[in-house]
């Protein structure tokens, strides 16, 4: 019994450390990537060699690659957070896939289908956007315009 009791409280301790190592990983990321963006144009403002900016501009593509693999990592070993319910649309709307560009209904992106970006680790939102669930997507949408912004694809499953 204490055998079993010792394990469950070293689980419960051990498990919320490796998530938050998770987060913490995926946020170093983001991070690395805006340190790279603005080394990107220091370069460019200072006038560095074609090859230098090359360069750094390489080394942003490969910072978004391996944020890109901690993202897939972590949606892969937390799948529940993925699974969402079904999406009730409006009345008289059905789900039809879109492209960054098309103009939604106000009805899409009440407050009722807004996504709390903190929680599944979807890049920040400027002022006048949301992420919206639009069937099993997740679009980034202007509120002002209803233009969409962003697509993710088969977000929840």
């Amino acid at each position: 019994m204490r055998m079993a009791i010792f394990a469950g409280l070293i689980a419960a301790t051990i498990v919320p450390a490796v998530a938050q190592a998770q987060t913490n990983e995926l946020r170093n990321d983001r991070r690395e990537i805006r340190e790279q963006q603005r080394d990107v144009q220091r370069a460019i403002r200072n006038g560095a060699s074609p090859r230098e900016i090359r360069d750094q501009r390489q080394d942003v593509r490969e910072a978004r690659r391996e944020y890109r693999d901690d993202w897939r990592d972590y949606r892969r070993r937390n799948p529940a957070i993925y699974r969402g319910g079904r999406w009730d649309g409006p009345r008289g709307y059905r789900y039809r896939p879109v492209n960054a560009g098309y103009r939604f209904n106000p009805a899409l992106y009440e407050r009722r289908y807004w996504v709390d970006p903190y929680r599944y680790h979807l890049r920040p939102v400027l002022g006048g956007q949301r992420w919206v669930r639009y069937g099993n997507d997740v679009v980034l949408v202007d509120v002002r315009s209803g233009r969409v912004l962003e697509v993710n694809r088969r977000f929840f499953f």
